[in-house]
């Protein structure tokens, strides 16, 4: 391997908080917690190996919010009571032994969710099918259904849940961090994509309008935990059902919600694409990493999308971003951080791994 490295593992200071290196295991939906939404203890050995293969920081799957409408899949893992916050007890402990950095990403899947043990139906912002079809990865099957449009009272009711749900991530559960999921077409998502929401309230419209759920919600999370604890959003501009989707505002639409979240007093923005270096708009034009920066140079910059490749990670940290996110790369290689820092091989991904439905696989954990 003939790239310098080094700019890998120098560490990181977020909100008073020293994280050991630039690389964080991505947020990756595995579907593997109990029916009640309760951790398993696969879960705890999945998580764990991580941070013993070196990674300075560990983001979770999308966990939900609350027992209404936030659900997104069978086997997806909750934090909306004092049980399933208990049960993430030891995988935060096992992120945390090997000196990893634990963040839990809170989510709401609104007009996506393709499995939800608290309600029939879907809600989003407004009564628009979902592009796409739901993934077999997930247990999904046929078309997303038709949402309700979603009322002011269960917005407020999402937020809440966002907060509380947070609250017991770093009181009960031992996180470090939050991550509020923002991007890849979940609820926080849907309000901010101009087909989805053609509100004419105050949650719609202007893109100023459709980033201010986002916003609320990171200022009740803000509000309900510690100043001393870091809290960021994810922001995409793709989706899981609709992979090429780009801001109708284009670089406009960045500074608004980059800048938003800077104003708001984001400790950090996790951006993806599904390769982050490539242009974000025009042809030539910057990264959405490199305009996350621009518009929010407080902010620490999480970047994702095709980092695995070593020379795009390397040059990701000289084009916006602070920290790389790794999803397949980490699937592969669980040690992917000592097997770069001994320069040794790294595993190609298998997408085998995640058939025929994304659970973790004991023979991954064998790894």
């Amino acid at each position: 391997m003939d790239v310098d490295t080094h700019a890998l593992f120098a560490p990181i200071v977020i909100n008073g908080h020293s994280l050991k290196n630039r690389l964080s295991v991505a947020p990756m939906t595995r579907v593997t917690a109990n029916e009640d939404g309760r951790p398993s203890e696969t879960m705890t050995r999945y998580y764990e190996r991580f941070a013993r293969g070196g990674f300075g920081t560990v983001i979770t799957e999308g966990i939900y919010t609350d027992q209404a409408f936030s659900q997104g899949y069978l086997h997806q893992p909750g934090m909306t009571d004092e049980a399933q916050a208990n049960a993430w007890r030891p995988v935060v402990s096992g992120i945390k032994a090997h000196g990893a950095f634990a963040i839990a990403q809170m989510m709401h899947a609104g007009a996506i969710s393709q499995g939800n043990r608290f309600r029939h139906g879907t809600v989003g912002p407004s009564a628009i099918q979902p592009k796409g079809v739901q993934m077999t990865l997930y247990h999904g099957k046929d078309r997303y259904a038709l949402p309700a449009e979603i009322t002011d009272e269960q917005i407020a009711d999402a937020i809440s849940g966002f907060a509380d749900s947070a609250a017991r991530a770093i009181e009960v559960a031992g996180f470090d961090a939050i991550e509020i999921h923002g991007a890849n077409g979940y609820l926080l998502d849907q309000f901010l994509t101009n087909y989805a929401n053609n509100r004419a309230d105050r949650w719609g419209g202007a893109t100023e309008n459709r980033v201010r759920l986002i916003l609320e919600t990171f200022k009740a999370v803000r509000a309900k935990i510690s100043a001393k604890t870091p809290v960021g959003v994810r922001i995409s501009q793709g989706k899981v059902n609709d992979y090429h989707h780009k801001w109708a505002g284009a670089e406009r639409d960045a500074e608004i919600i980059f800048g938003s979240l800077a104003d708001a007093g984001a400790d950090f923005i996790h951006v993806t694409e599904f390769e982050a270096w490539k242009p974000a708009f025009a042809v030539g034009g910057p990264s959405l990493m490199h305009l996350a920066k621009r518009y929010a140079p407080g902010a620490t910059i999480f970047a994702n999308g095709g980092l695995h490749d070593i020379k795009q990670a390397v040059a990701a940290l000289e084009d916006g971003a602070d920290i790389v996110t790794i999803g397949r790369g980490a699937l592969a290689n669980p040690d992917f951080p000592r097997r770069l820092f001994e320069r040794g091989a790294l595993k190609d991904f298998d997408p085998a791994i995640l058939g025929p439905v994304a659970n973790i696989k004991e023979t991954e954990l064998a790894m």
